[in-house]
This record gives structure tokens, sequence and C-alpha cells, in this order.
């Protein structure tokens, strides 16, 4: 038996159970986790605002160690270390056809699809994003774990499942910051702090960092941020004057409510590019004129997971971590166990700390 932190139902508590795991079957692997990080996504997965079927195991911010293969799966065997990918593409929809593997349709398949049982009464569960990572062991589909490059420690490696590649593509993909442009990231977490580090390999001159914590301001300038404003009514117009009065060359919104995107969105200059990554609720609702629209000339683009591809993006990003250019543990202010995962949400909510990592 396997332990994990169950959602039993939508906005109910999480209660630490023993689950069991069936063997792998075919394509699929069982994945010892060394780590999992605690992601907004999961919080909004349990409080509804992302659907997800329940009872399930949440966590989709992983890796591990294979511990068993199932019949015809050749892409990772027993001992290998894993990265979890909670958005694996088909290959085979529209979108995948049009090498969008980030929009894949049926990326998240495996999340409706029963894959444990509770051990107390054999109820059926769900996992989370199709990973499961609130768990010791998980099972998932062998193209959902990624093989890990070498030099990357395997406990930090579990923020590159989602933090890490969704900042990373922000800049890189979404917004390709050129060298020596101005970037303005709004919203201080896990993701906020890959993106000012990726701002900063990528070359930027000017990196402002908003959150409405002024206790994030070493965070964010150890990550890369040149300059750390308190979030308030007149954060546009701040950024502007950091900015030489015409804002930033991009903004990268990495909170999910409707003023922290428009803020974004006029804190970016004339033809500048608004990059929203934070996940909002749908009654958050963005307003913009017409007439400003066509006069600013800016383009605002969502971003799913970073526009990344897993398989292609991994080895690039590993490769900043060996080098030294990305420090995966300037993410992590916590480290915890299972038990501890309701006080990390309870600290999202707040606006405190960076990411919070569940250690095995």
């Amino acid at each position: 038996m396997v332990r994990a932190a169950v959602l039993p139902a939508v906005n109910a508590p999480l209660q630490v159970a023993e689950i069991d795991l069936p063997d792998p079957g075919p394509g699929q692997v069982r994945v010892k986790l060394a780590a999992a990080g605690v992601c907004h996504s999961d919080l909004s997965l349990s409080n509804g605002t992302l659907r997800q079927p329940v009872p399930a195991v949440l966590g989709h911010e992983g890796a591990g160690t294979v511990t068993a293969v199932g019949p015809g799966v050749t892409t990772v065997a027993p001992g290998d270390r894993v990265v979890l990918n909670w958005a694996p593409s088909c290959g085979d929809c529209h979108f995948c056809g049009l090498a969008e593997p980030w929009l894949c349709a049926n990326a998240g398949a495996a999340a409706n699809a029963p894959y444990a049982t509770l051990a107390a009464d054999g109820s059926a569960l769900h996992p989370g994003l199709g990973t499961a990572a609130f768990a010791e062991e998980t099972v998932v589909a062998a193209h959902a774990a990624l093989p890990l490059p070498d030099g990357v420690p395997l406990t930090d490696a579990a923020l590159l499942g989602c933090a890490v590649l969704t900042g990373w593509g922000a800049i890189h993909h979404s917004a390709a910051v050129r060298p020596g442009e101005s970037v303005v990231v709004l919203g201080v977490g896990g993701v906020g702090l890959a993106t000012l580090q990726a701002a900063r390999i990528a070359g930027a001159g000017t990196i402002v960092a908003v959150d409405v914590s002024p206790a994030k301001e070493e965070l964010a300038r150890a990550a890369g941020a040149t300059e750390f404003l308190s979030a308030g009514e007149d954060t546009a117009k701040r950024v502007r004057r950091l900015t030489g009065g015409v804002g930033a060359d991009v903004a990268v919104e990495c909170v999910g409510r409707a003023d922290t995107i428009r803020t974004a969105w006029s804190a970016t200059r004339r033809g500048g590019r608004t990059t929203v990554v934070g996940i909002g609720g749908q009654d958050q609702q963005v307003t913009f004129s017409a007439l400003e629209l066509f006069y600013f000339g800016r383009t605002l683009s969502g971003c799913v997971y970073g526009n990344s591809d897993p398989a292609r993006d991994l080895p690039v990003v590993a490769g900043h971590v060996r080098s030294g250019a990305l420090d995966l543990s300037a993410l992590v202010t916590d480290r915890i166990g299972l038990d501890d995962i309701p006080a990390a949400f309870e600290a999202m909510v707040a606006g405190k700390g960076g990411r919070s990592l569940v250690v095995f």
C-alpha cells in the first residue's frame, strides 16, 4: 500500500490515507516519487476552479524513479529517473498536427479514468491531472514519464514538471524575449520565480518583479529581478517610470486575476507583448476598449504550460541547471511532508513564499 493525499470531494480537506495501486498495465509505468511541488493549479483543482473528477489524488509536478513497467513500454526501464509530464500529447489530434503539443485535445484524458483504490473501502480514485504526484508512488502512461537528463538532482527536478517549464516557455516561446528587452513579471510564486530566472537567462535588461508581498523582494532579486515593486493601484505607472517612460517590452502575468491581467497589459509598451500564465476563474472578466486595442498595438496572449514541448525543452532546461545558470533550489522556500500540503495551500492563498516541495 501507498500513502497519498486524497481529495474526497471538491472543497473538502485533503486526507492522508493508504491507497492500493495496481501493477502497471500495457503502456504504463510505476514511479516511486522523490518529490512533488505544490502548485496553485492543485489548489484550483481542490476548490473547483479547474475540473477534476473526485475522489482524487492531486499533485502534478513530480519526479521519481521507475520501479516497474507494463507490456509494450520501451521508452523507460526500472531504475530510470523521470520527470512527470501532466499534459502528455497524443500526437494525433488537430493541435498536435500543427506542432502545438501544449494544446493537445487529449492531454487531460488520464485524469478522467480511475487509476487506484482507497485501501479502507475500495472506492475508486482518480489521478489529479493524470499524474497523482501527492503520493509515495503513482502509475502513469509511459509518455507521461520523461527521462531526466543526467546532472540534475532528482528531488529538485520535480519543479521541472510544471513551474520551470511554464516560466521558461513563457519567456522563450510565448513572449520570445530578446536580449536587452525589458520584462515585468507579476506574481512571485514558484512560476514567477522560474519566469524571472528565464528572463535573466534570455538576456533581458531591466527585469521588474511585482508582488503584493514586500517580503518576496529578496527571492525575486535572487532569481534575477533588477527592480522590485509592491503591487498597488499605480503599478503600471511605476513600471513605465522604470522603463524609460514607455512601459515594458514584455509583461508576464503569473497570478490569474482580472485586475492583475489588466495591470500587466497597461504596464506593456506600445507594440509590446503581454503573456498571461496565471489561471483564473470564469468570473474573472477583463475589459479593454476598442480604441486602446488599436492605439497601443500590443499583443495579448494566453500561455498553456509555457507553450512548451516537454520532450524538446526538458534537455535544454536541464543544460542550464547543470551550468548553474538555472537554480532550481532557489524556487523552493519550504520542504514539507504529505501532511503539510493543506498548510502550503493556505500559504499560497496568503501570498507567502515561493514553491513548497513535498519530499518523500
